[in-house]
């Protein structure tokens, strides 16, 4: 049986893996060269990836990522911050073939998603959705491909200093909620703001109609 890797660096939520064959499927934190080269997989997945992949492993083996935008569109770093930023309540989840430029290769599965929620629950949501579609393409002996349609467009990936809520205009309540809510996620930096010597932090926003209630942490 040939193996599947699943490449992330990190899981969301356990239960999206649960249910997966652990003989056939295999998950790693890390791209490493020589365990590719030793299991010889049949197809490589990426998801929550954002480092570059080597030309060595996309020229030798069947590589798939994923990315939550509708392709071409939102190419580059932070789709789901960007595309909230803009107004958007949902999106797709496209699952393309890794090339040598930053996602311009051709897809071959799309899944509408949503963007409600906060970015974490945003992320395992995404997860569950890639699993299931892994586990489709998993079993067809032919996976078709399809040129990406459309103008393109780009955004670089979120820096910490962004998320200092200061740099922004809001013209209403639901655009603070939304500010806070994509960026309530492990690893990410929160929405913020500065008073005197100290940082405050926020989270787990909920909304109501005239106020946002949620969780903050102070510090210096």
């Amino acid at each position: 049986m040939n193996k599947i890797l699943i490449i992330s660096k990190k899981k969301w939520s356990k239960n999206n893996y649960k249910y997966l064959n652990k003989k056939k499927f295999t998950y790693y934190k890390n791209l490493n060269l020589k365990t590719i080269k030793k299991i010889k997989p049949k197809i490589i997945f990426f998801i929550h990836w954002s480092k570059k992949i080597e030309r060595k492993i996309f020229k030798n083996f069947l590589c798939i990522q994923f990315h939550c935008s509708d392709l071409p569109k939102f190419r580059g770093g932070s789709p789901v911050q960007n595309q909230i930023l803009k107004g958007l309540k949902k999106t797709k989840l496209t699952a393309f073939k890794v090339t040598n430029k930053l996602d311009t290769g051709d897809y071959c599965f799309k899944r509408n998603l949503s963007l409600n929620g906060s970015g974490s629950e945003i992320y395992k949501r995404l997860e569950k959705k890639a699993i299931h579609i892994i586990k489709i393409l998993s079993k067809k002996k032919y996976i078709k491909f399809y040129k990406q349609k459309g103008l393109p467009t780009y955004y670089k990936r979120r820096i910490e200093k962004e998320s200092y809520m200061r740099y922004y205009k809001f013209k209403k309540l639901e655009n603070v909620y939304n500010f806070i809510r994509m960026l309530d996620a492990q690893d990410y930096p929160k929405a913020f703001l500065k008073l005197n010597n100290f940082k405050i932090s926020f989270m787990k926003a909920k909304k109501s109609s005239n106020k946002i209630i949620g969780e903050y942490i102070i510090e210096k």
